[in-house]
C-alpha cells in the first residue's frame, strides 16, 4: 500500500465516524443541523506560538495542543494545573519543597521543579530564576476565568523563546473587551471551602481594558504524615491561593499585569507551611513597519518569592527576572514567511536561611544575557512547507551558544498535515546552581549544598514525526517523540559535600495520540492517550516518578436552547513501581474525575434586563482518592500528599451587562 493510499484512508474515517453517529440514533439530522458555522469555528484551530504570527494549527512547526474556549466552558477547572492536566502529554507531579505543584511534559520530571516548561502569557515569558523555574503558583491561582484558549507546544521552543522552553511551551492567551460587562461567581464547599472569582470587560472606542481576579480555598485535609524528623504526625495540610490579571489595549499599545499568592504545606524533614508570590508586567507596543511587516517592543519583568515557615527550614527568597525584546514577522512572498528578534535580559536572586544562626544570605547573585533569533518558513510546493530557525544566545559568562530547529510539514491530501521535525531547546543555570552556598556554619550538615559558576546550560535535542486529521466535527492527531537530553544540570554527592554538576546525557521517547469528536452540536468527546520511556547513558530506566502510560478522556453535553452545559473528565494514572516501602501511602493507580455542570437561569429573566443568572456546580476528584506521588527530592522510596478526596462546590454566577 502507498503512502498516498494510506493517508486517504485515514482521512475517510471521519466520513465513517459520521455515518456511525447518524445510523446510531441521528437519522434526520443534516450537517447544516449542526451548526455549522459553530463547528467550523471549534475545530478549524489557528495558533501564534509556534512562530508568533496566526496560522491553522495543521502548518504550525511544532507538535501542539489547544485548549478552546469551548473546551473551557464545558469542562471547567477551578485552576491552571487541572486544566492543563487533561492536556496530551502533559501529567500532574510534586516535590516535597519548593515546587509542590508542577505539570511535567512528557515525562520529563528530572527536575525537582517546573524548569523544564516554559509559561508565556499572551506570549510573554515568565520565569522564576532563582531555582530556575518554579511554577506552582501559576498551576494554582492565575485566574482562570480571564482565559481565551491556552496553546501547549510539546516539544522545544527554545528557538523563540530562549530558556526553560526544553520540553513544552504554554502560552495563556486572555480574553479581550468585546464590549461592557461583569461577571462574578461565588461557590463553596464544605468544611470552609470557596471558589470565588469575577471578571470586568470595559471596551470604549480603540480603548480595551479587562481584568480578573480569582480566590481558592480547598477544605483543610487532615492526614498522617511521615517524615524522618519526627515520625508520624497527624497534618492539616491547607491550600488556599489568589490571583489577578489586568490588561490594557489602545493603538498597538499593550500593558499588562499578574499576581499570584498560594499557600500549602511541604515536607522538608518536617512538616512546614510555605507561600509563593509572583508579580508579572509587560509593557509592549506593536505596529505596522510596512504593508507586510509587523514589528513590537517589549519591556518584561517577572518577580518572585517564596516564604516558608513553621518548621524546618525557615528562609526566604526573592529573584527577579527583566527582559527587553525587539520582534519582527515579515511575510516576504505568498511563500516566504520571516520571523527574526533580538533580546536582553538581566536577572537578580537572593535567599535567607533561619537555622542556628539568624538571616544567613546563602544565595546571592546576578547575570546578564542577550539573544538573537530567527525563523524561515517557505512553501516549496503547493502541499510541502519546509522550516528553519536558530537562536544565538549569550548567557553570562559562558560562550556564545546556539539552538536550531527544521522540519518539513506535507500535506498529502485534504485535510491531513504530516510533519518531520527536529528542534534544540536550553535552561539556563539558575542562580542556585550557580551560587548556592549551604555550608558551615549556616547548616551543621549534612549534606552541604554549593552552586558551581562553570555548569554548562542543559540542552535538549528532539525529534517529531506525527501525523493528523482536522475536520469539520472530528481532530485526530499521533506522534513519536524522541528527545536527548545533554548536560542536565543535577545534585551530587563530591566528597563530604553536595554539589550541581552537569550530569549524564538521558534520552526520553514515547507516543502520543489525541482525538476530539463533536458527535453532534451539543456532545462533545476528547480523549488521549501517552507512553513514555526514560533512560540515561548508564543504563538507568525510569528516570523520573511519572507513569508510563496516562489515558485521558471526557465527554460533555452544552445546549443553548435548555442552558444546560455539564462535563465529566477523567485522567488515570497507572501505579508508579518501586514505592513498596513507602512509609506514607504507595502512589498507586488512581482515576482523577472531575465534574462541571452549568445551568444557565437567564431566560427566566425579562429580556430588557442585561443581567445573567447561573448555577454553578464544580466537583473535583470524584472517585474520592487522596492523592499520593512520589517524593521527588528527600526520600527516595517515600511520597507526598498531593491532592485531598472529593470536593463539591456549588455556587451562582451574575452577570452585568450580557451580550
Amino acid at each position: 500500500m502507498t503512502v498516498k493510499k494510506f493517508v486517504s484512508l485515514i482521512a475517510l474515517w471521519p466520513s465513517v465516524a459520521n455515518s456511525i453517529a447518524l445510523a446510531s440514533g441521528n437519522q434526520g439530522s443534516s450537517v447544516d443541523d449542526l451548526g455549522s458555522m459553530d463547528l467550523q469555528s471549534l475545530l478549524a484551530i489557528k495558533v501564534t506560538t509556534a512562530s508568533k504570527f496566526l496560522e491553522k494549527l495543521s502548518e504550525a512547526p511544532g507538535v501542539m495542543s489547544v485548549v478552546t474556549q469551548d473546551e473551557l466552558k464545558r469542562f471547567g477547572g477551578l485552576t491552571l494545573g487541572e486544566i492543563l492536566d487533561r492536556v496530551t502529554g502533559m501529567s500532574f507531579s510534586v516535590a516535597s519543597f519548593t515546587d509542590r505543584s508542577i505539570i511535567a511534559a512528557r515525562g520529563d520530571q528530572t527536575k525537582i521543579n517546573g524548569g523544564h516548561i516554559l509559561f508565556l502569557i499572551n506570549g510573554r515569558p515568565t520565569r522564576e530564576v532563582l531555582e530556575g523555574g518554579l511554577i506552582g503558583d501559576l498551576l494554582e491561582s492565575f485566574p482562570v476565568t480571564i482565559l481565551e484558549k491556552i496553546e501547549v507546544i510539546r516539544g522545544p521552543g527554545s528557538v523563540l523563546y530562549g530558556s526553560n522552553a526544553y520540553t513544552a511551551v504554554v502560552n495563556l492567551i486572555t480574553r479581550k473587551a468585546d464590549g461592557n460587562n461583569l461577571s462574578v461567581t461565588g461557590m463553596g464547599a464544605p468544611d470552609t471551602g470557596a471558589a470565588t472569582s469575577g471578571q470586568l470587560s470595559f471596551r470604549r472606542g480603540d480603548l480595551s481594558i479587562v481584568g480578573a481576579g480569582q480566590f481558592r480555598q480547598t477544605p483543610n485535609w487532615t492526614t498522617p504524615v511521615w517524615s524522618y524528623m519526627v515520625g508520624t504526625q497527624m497534618t492539616t495540610i491547607p491550600n488556599r491561593g489568589n490571583g489577578a490579571y489586568v490588561e490594557l489595549d489602545y493603538h498597538g499599545l499593550r500593558f499588562m499585569s499578574a499576581f499570584t499568592d498560594w499557600t500549602t504545606d511541604y515536607i522538608e524533614g518536617m512538616v512546614g507551611q510555605a507561600r509563593w508570590r509572583r508579580g508579572f508586567g509587560d509593557l509592549g507596543y506593536s505596529f505596522k513597519a510596512a504593508r507586510n511587516w509587523d514589528m513590537s517592543f517589549d519591556l518584561t519583568y517577572t518577580r518572585t518569592a517564596l516564604n516558608a515557615e513553621k518548621d524546618c527550614p525557615w528562609m526566604t527568597r526573592d529573584s527577579y527576572d527583566a527582559v527587553a525584546e525587539w520582534t519582527n514577522t515579515i511575510r516576504l512572498s505568498d511563500k516566504d514567511h520571516l520571523t527574526f528578534g533580538a533580546l536582553f535580559n538581566y536577572i537578580r536572586g537572593q535567599e535567607y536561611f533561619y537555622f542556628t544562626v539568624p538571616r544567613a544570605l546563602i544565595a546571592n547573585g546576578s547575570r546578564a544575557g542577550g539573544a538573537f533569533y530567527g525563523q524561515f518558513d517557505h512553501q516549496l510546493l503547493r502541499n510541502v512547507k519546509l522550516i528553519g530557525g536558530f537562536q544565538a544566545n549569550k548567557i553570562g559568562a559562558l560562550t556564545l551558544s546556539v539552538v536550531p530547529r527544521g522540519g518539513i510539514i506535507w500535506n498529502p491530501v485534504s485535510h491531513i498535515s504530516v510533519k518531520a521535525l527536529y528542534s534544540q531547546a536550553f535552561r539556563a543555570p539558575s542562580l542556585f546552581e550557580n551560587d548556592m552556598d549551604l555550608g558551615p556554619p549556616v547548616w551543621q550538615g549534612p549534606p552541604t549544598l554549593y552552586g558551581d559558576p562553570n555548569l554548562r546550560p542543559e540542552k535538549v535535542a528532539t525529534i517529531d514525526l506525527g501525523i493528523g486529521y482536522e475536520g469539520r466535527r472530528f481532530q485526530y492527531g499521533i506522534n513519536y517523540f524522541h528527545s536527548r537530553q545533554h548536560d542536565p544540570i543535577i545534585q551530587t554527592p563530591v566528597g563530604s559535600d553536595v554539589r550541581y554538576v552537569n550530569g549524564s546525557d538521558a534520552t526520553f521517547q514515547g507516543f502520543e495520540f489525541e482525538g476530539k469528536y463533536y458527535v453532534r452540536k451539543n456532545w462533545f468527546l476528547m480523549g488521549s492517550t501517552m507512553y513514555q520511556t526514560s533512560v540515561d547513558a548508564l543504563g538507568n530506566e525510569n528516570l523520573t516518578p511519572v507513569a508510563h502510560w496516562v489515558p485521558k478522556a471526557g465527554i460533555s453535553y452544552s445546549s443553548s436552547s435548555n442552558g444546560f452545559t455539564a462535563g465529566l473528565f477523567d485522567v488515570y494514572q497507572e501505579a508508579i513501581p518501586g514505592y513498596t516501602y513507602a512509609t506514607n501511602p504507595p502512589p498507586g493507580a488512581f482515576h482523577m474525575v472531575n465534574a462541571n455542570l452549568r445551568y444557565d437561569l437567564s431566560r427566566f429573566i425579562p429580556a430588557t434586563y442585561k443581567t445573567g443568572l447561573a448555577l454553578v456546580v464544580h466537583a473535583t476528584n470524584l472517585a474520592n482518592h487522596g492523592m499520593w506521588l512520589p517524593d521527588w527530592k528527600d526520600t527516595p522510596g517515600n511520597t507526598i500528599f498531593a491532592q485531598r478526596g472529593r470536593t463539591i462546590f456549588a455556587g451562582i454566577e451574575v452577570t452585568l451587562g450580557k451580550e
